[in-house]
This record gives C-alpha cells, structure tokens and sequence, in this order.
C-alpha cells in the first residue's frame, strides 16, 4: 500500500541532521577565511587551466611565462592550486615579485597543492572556492582546460552578464583551442537568440604573453583600484 504519510527512505536521521546543521559553520569558515587572507592581497589575476598538462607542453610554459609576467607587473596570481596548469601559474608567479596563491579543492582523489604557493587555502566546497576567484579579482585569464575549465568561465560570464559581478577583462589564451568554441557561441547561441551578441564581447581572444600583461595593466590603470569586483556574496 502506498503510504503518503511514511517518508522513512527519505527522512534525515538525528546525526545526518546534526552532521549537515554543523556543515554550515564549515562553509562559513571558508567564506570568513578566503575574504580575509584575500583582501589584503588584491589586486590579482584569478588564471584557469586544465589540471592534466604537463611541464613539457607549450602551454605550461606559456603559462608560467605570463604568470611571472603578471607578478612582475605587480599582480598577484591566483589559481586553483593543484597541477597541471595551475602549477605552472603559481610557478611563475612565485618566481616573480608578487603572490602566488593557490585555492585547493579537498577531493576523493585527493588533488595535492603544489609546491609553488605564497599562501595555500584549502576548500571542501566548490562554490565557496569559486567566489574566491571572483571576489577582489580584475582579470580573468583562461588556458586550454577540461570541463572544470569551463564551469569556470561559464560562471564568470554568467556573474558579469547578469549584474552580479562589474566587468573585467577575461582573457582566452591559445586561439587555436577556444576557435571551435567561439564559433559554435555565434553560430549556436548568438544566431539562436539565446544570447546577444554583446555577450561575447565580454571575451578577448590572445596568444601573446605580453599583450595579455598590457590589456590588464590598460584596464587596471583606467580603473579605481576599489571599483573592481564586487560579487553579491
């Protein structure tokens, strides 16, 4: 007999109650200590990338190219502080005058920091951890990266499209790979009506190290310095 009033396969029991009551104050910690330590670093540049990359490929070493770039020009870098990509940013950041920051994220598989880190911060949620990426940021720089790459930027341009975050540069590096994406963006989304086609304007496209630097160090010096990000958060 289907019982409406029996909701035992459903309910929470006393500790799994108590256990998930008690996850709040968790979040908020990470909340409380990411806009402390984070705050008192800005201006940095929040750098994107797929965890799988190896040293040898031509995008670690851009990467690390433009990171020591960036913090020689006085930016800070932060990243998601595991491999791959993320590495070679603090890489090169912590080899240069500024900051390098690393948001890890606590996972099953067990992501470890990389040893390139300033200061390292550790995460059990990913959305705590993305609003970090936001929240005192002023660019965006995004490499070749796998399906957490492009929550990423999907959330930044959601963030900027809508109003909850101010407009900032974000920056695609390695036109070859963002190509196909960016055509199927106008032919599909733009030509469909489910963006505008201002939307992508949000975007830049750039190969050059050295004109990433001057694009955000363009937009930087034009800008109040405590007019950029500020995420309802």
């Amino acid at each position: 007999m289907n019982d409406k009033n029996n909701n035992s396969h459903t309910a929470l029991t006393d500790h799994e109650l108590s256990s998930e009551s008690w996850r709040v104050f968790q979040i908020m910690a990470e909340f409380v200590e990411g806009f402390e330590k984070l705050s008192a670093i800005s201006p940095y540049v929040s750098m994107f990338g797929s965890a799988r990359t190896h040293p040898d490929d031509e995008n670690y070493i851009l990467g690390e190219n433009l990171a020591k770039l960036l913090s020689d020009a006085g930016f800070s870098v932060v990243t998601g502080g595991g491999p791959g990509m993320m590495e070679a940013f603090n890489k090169g950041a912590y080899e240069g005058k500024s900051k390098s920051i690393g948001l890890n994220i606590v996972l099953p598989t067990e992501q470890k920091a990389n040893h390139y880190q300033d200061l390292s911060l550790n995460y059990r949620h990913f959305f705590s951890r993305k609003v970090m990426f936001v929240k005192y940021a002023c660019a965006y720089v995004v490499f070749p990266g796998g399906f957490g790459t492009l929550d990423e930027l999907a959330e930044i341009l959601t963030l900027i499209q809508t109003g909850k975050s101010k407009k900032i540069p974000i920056i695609l590096v390695n036109s070859e790979f963002w190509e196909g994406l960016l055509d199927w963006i106008k032919e599909r989304m733009i030509g469909e009506n489910t963006i505008k086609p201002s939307d992508l304007e949000l975007i830049k496209v750039l190969d050059d190290p050295n004109q990433v630097v001057s694009e955000i160090l363009s937009y930087y010096k034009n800008t109040d310095r405590e007019a950029h990000v500020k995420i309802d958060a």
